[in-house]
């Protein structure tokens, strides 16, 4: 006798649930790692696949980096950020999916990021109360116990915004660490060596752990070294643990570059400027200043003119040659060897890279999978 498909579909569906329940019961009495099956994955078309906190920029359970040298405004860049994200506020055109709450950690100057802070505030308008707490002091990712308290913090920060009901905050969504190099200097680290950057990278997947539910997203303010071109200060760990690295450079505008990230295009996503504001004095008279992001829109033609890097020859060289290749792009091995062909890297082969890697740092060209792109708007 031939059971009807629809009979064997409906107790399919009923044994489902069953099964699943015994399946979960396994899984929890096993004693190796948590895994998840192809069929349990997120369908990354779907909506809500990944969770932002701004779209494209701040995920949760992600961490960025944000990089530049002395002056670049990184800290007032950052500060204007934990606003937006604390009011719920579009930044920089990039939609906002609500309010939550942020803890800044100014490992240094916490009052200057105070009054960052409220300097930022009050340019948007905002006069009543924000969901963000300031954590002054060093901070030591590298010893034990320095996560539970970092995690601690946190959730004594979420009870005292969740229980306030003069703002519209949620859970804390955004943690930012000012500056990375106090993370690492905090315990004796140095930042040229990769197993001590490593460290603090571990210290604070353990606290998105911890926090549960993929934790907050994570923002580090760091340095470039030396040579701009080069990226961040220090080991290149900095750039491999980071989920999205941005880049700023520029004089009176100033250009945010996405140098690096896990799935979304390298290349500038915009440009802004600085701006002092007075706010009373002090004993002296004097006028109490602060440098916060302008409320100055900058159109890409300004950004684009006032942040045009400087290519050396063997650079202009490479940057033509894959312009040359169009939309197709060329991979790594033989965007080399029409370099060589035009005598790039014959006498020394590192030539061939450090035109690549700096091309890529200034965000003139792109690479995913082997495969390199001129960003449109070079």
């Amino acid at each position: 006798m031939t059971v009807p498909e629809h009979v064997v579909e409906r107790a399919w569906q009923l044994a489902k649930p069953i099964l699943n329940s015994g399946r979960n019961q396994r899984r929890a009495k096993a004693k190796g790692f948590a895994f998840k099956l192809f069929h349990e994955f997120d369908n990354p078309a779907e909506e809500g696949s990944k969770a932002h906190i701004i779209k494209k920029i701040f995920a949760w359970g992600e961490t960025s980096a944000w990089i530049g040298p002395p002056g670049s405004l990184k800290s007032s860049l950052l500060a204007d950020a934990a606003v937006a994200v604390a009011s719920g506020s579009d930044w920089f055109g990039y939609k906002s999916k609500g309010p939550v709450s942020v803890v800044y950690f100014a490992l240094e100057r916490a009052d200057l990021v105070e009054r960052r802070i409220w300097a930022t505030a009050a340019r948007r308008g905002i006069t009543g109360r924000l969901p963000i707490a300031v954590v002054p002091g060093i901070v030591d990712l590298t010893k034990p116990g320095s996560v539970e308290k970092i995690v601690a913090t946190i959730r004594e920060a979420e009870v005292e915004f969740l229980e306030d009901e003069a703002h519209e905050g949620d859970y804390v969504g955004l943690a930012i660490f000012d500056t990375f190099a106090k993370l690492v200097a905090a315990g004796g680290g140095d930042e040229d060596k990769a197993s001590h950057q490593g460290a603090v990278f571990t210290s604070i997947q353990r606290v998105k752990d911890q926090l549960g539910g993929g934790g907050p997203h994570v923002a580090l303010i760091g340095h470039t070294g030396k040579d701009e071109s080069r990226g961040a200060r220090g080991s290149n760990a900095f750039l491999g643990d980071a989920d999205l690295m941005v880049t700023l450079s520029g004089d009176a505008v100033k250009t945010a570059t996405v140098t690096k990230a896990n799935d979304a295009p390298e290349g500038p996503i915009f440009s802004f400027k600085g701006e002092v504001c007075e706010f009373g004095a002090d004993e002296d008279g004097d006028p109490i200043t602060i440098n916060i992001v302008s409320s100055e829109e900058v159109s890409a033609q300004v950004a684009s003119k006032s942040s045009e890097p400087k290519l050396t020859a063997n650079q202009k060289t490479m940057l033509a040659l894959l312009a040359d290749a169009g939309a197709a792009g060329l991979f790594t091995k033989d965007w080399d060897a029409k370099g060589r062909d035009a005598g790039i890297g014959t006498r020394r082969r590192a030539d061939l890279t450090d035109a690549r890697t700096r091309l890529k740092a200034k965000g003139i060209v792109r690479e995913y999978s082997d495969k390199w792109h001129v960003n449109r708007s070079s």
